[in-house]
């Protein structure tokens, strides 16, 4: 005897419990059409994760339980197939997260998920109860444990499938991608999950939901912990394996290798965009375009997300935009196929300055006249997407969020801020990385020194620090929550301007509120992981 196991890291919307049901249904059948014993979904992939507060609603379990029993009566002519699907489940007036199985026509059991992550994105106690017990069913004459996600990083729920009889466990996940995620889940199921000895089929969601990627790779692994399957990131895929009675795994090893670093950036950002826009239902979307870096990028993987079709681009130029910033947006335009349009704003710019001058009389120039442009920009993008209905994509990165260099109702005004969590170095990074793919991006735009443009001569270190020092004391403070004093005494680190740079930070929570969302790439974003006070003091 032996069990043939399909797993699926499908992708799932959150709330289309019809769809999502669908999908599994469809998957099932060509599971069971390859021989399968077992057929694997990730978490709540019935409804969608992280489904929030519509867990809450009795309408919206009552839906799930009904998907999930229509689901198993769909089934029941594969007798042969259990069926493991994530789902909320209402028990003695108690909301779980749970794994049903399905089998022979009906929902067998349901295995609760154990232990509930309260850090960085995740707020599940709020939602969910803690569940317990251990559930553990026979498949093709191999015994099954089932744990959903954090089960996995703890021992205790392994153990306990084991001492109920478990000889290959199957952990149902929806885990978000950051940088470097992957290889801690690796090494987490490695030391948890095979600390007992089992083999593990781990099966990860993929997909965009608002500010969280979640990028597939699911694995198998040996009771030695290593790696016997491993599938692509950021697309659906379903993979399989064999094991024996005992646990004994019959599959070769063959696993995909893991994306370098910056690769998997930019997939990830190509996959929360792509799915923002579909999800919601957008016909394309629409970006100012400066002929600085990050426009660049963002003009970049929306096309490569999209397709150059439903990509629009367009430049707002003044006085104090540089002709080589003109010509750079136009090649890049052009390169990539996308809608190129020329809106000059000048005569506007001056008819406000007209307007506005008794009012500013005896007053010097300053950021008012250079926030008044940035806000013309945003009126002009906001009128175009009212009348196409094409999503605004601001083009700030992380290092300007974090220190406010933007402008409210200017270069913040859109619908998603695709690159919000991408430090300004990085954003050079994903250009390099982009280009040594296609040369698409002008080499002038990655070697010219950054500037907003709204003044003459105007340079962002006339503002701010270096990048490279810049985006060491963000990614210090803000990602690795490190203390001031500790990043002061960092090699070239001045202990002035780390006072300086972290009091922006916390200055700039307001801008950060009112902005809107983007996809989450680093270990702590500013976003559902950053909760500070708008109002308060920074005196340390």
């Amino acid at each position: 005897m032996q069990a043939k196991v399909v797993f699926a890291q499908i992708n799932p919307m959150v709330g289309d419990i019809a769809g999502n049901a669908a999908k599994i249904l469809t998957e099932a059948r060509e599971a069971a059409a390859s021989g399968a014993s077992v057929f694997v979904t990730p978490e709540l992939s019935i409804c969608g994760y992280p489904p929030e507060d519509w867990v809450s609603r009795k309408e919206f379990l009552a839906s799930c339980g009904d998907a999930v029993r229509k689901l198993a009566s769909d089934l029941r002519d594969l007798t042969d197939l259990a069926v493991i699907v994530g789902t909320p489940v209402q028990k003695d007036g108690r909301t779980y997260n749970a794994a049903a199985l399905i089998r022979n026509g009906a929902v067998e059991a349901f295995y609760l998920k154990h232990h509930l992550p309260e850090y960085g994105v995740f707020d599940e106690p709020r939602l969910f109860a803690p569940g317990e017990g251990a559930l553990v069913f026979t498949a093709g004459g191999v015994r099954f444990g089932i744990l959903i996600c954090e089960d996995g990083w703890y021992p205790d729920p392994a153990a306990e499938a084991r001492a109920a009889g478990a000889e290959v466990l199957l952990s149902i996940n929806a885990s978000p991608f950051s940088v470097g995620k992957a290889d801690e889940r690796l090494k987490t199921a490695r030391n948890c999950l095979t600390s007992i000895g089992l083999p593990a089929v781990y099966v990860n969601m993929v997909g965009g939901q608002d500010e969280l990627v979640f990028d597939g790779g699911s694995f198998v692994l040996n009771g030695d912990g290593t790696v016997i399957s491993r599938l692509p990131e950021f697309r659906e895929a379903c993979g399989e394996a064999v094991f024996a009675p005992g646990g004994r795994i019959l599959s070769d090893a063959a696993p995909s290798e893991p994306l370098e670093e910056d690769e998997s950036v930019y997939r990830a950002l190509m996959l929360a965009v792509q799915d923002y826009v579909g999800k919601n239902r957008f016909p394309g979307v629409i970006l100012g375009l400066s002929g600085g870096v990050d426009s660049a990028l963002t003009l970049a993987i929306a096309a490569d997300a999209l397709g150059p079709d439903r990509v629009r681009a367009v430049m707002m130029p003044t006085e104090y935009t540089a002709d080589i910033s003109l010509e750079d947006a136009e090649k890049l335009a052009r390169t990539l196929g996308v809608r190129y349009d020329v809106i000059a704003i000048s005569s506007v710019f001056n008819q406000y300055m007209t307007m506005l001058n008794p009012y500013f009389e005896g007053r010097p120039w300053d950021v008012t006249e250079e926030n008044l442009q940035a806000r013309i920009r945003g009126m002009i993008l906001m009128a175009l997407s009212n009348k196409t209905g094409a999503l605004v994509l601001t083009t700030g990165n992380k290092s300007e969020s974090a220190v406010g260099y933007s402008t409210l109702y200017g270069d913040l005004a859109g619908g998603f801020a695709l690159i919000r969590d991408v430090l300004k170095t990085r954003v050079y990074r994903l250009c390099a990385w982009r280009n040594r793919q296609e040369p698409v991006i002008p080499e002038r735009i990655l070697t010219r020194a950054p500037s907003a443009e709204l003044r003459e001569g105007q340079k962002d270190e006339d503002s701010l620090p270096p990048y490279a020092v810049l985006d060491r004391i963000i990614e210090s403070y803000v990602e690795k929550r490190m203390a001031s004093g500790d990043i002061a005494r960092l090699d070239g680190m001045n202990p002035e301007t780390v006072k300086r740079i972290i009091t922006m930070i916390h200055r700039s929570e307001y801008k950060r509120r009112q902005s809107p969302t983007g996809p989450r790439i680093s270990p702590v974003g500013f976003g559902r992981d950053w909760r500070y006070p708008i109002t308060g003091k920074v005196n340390f």
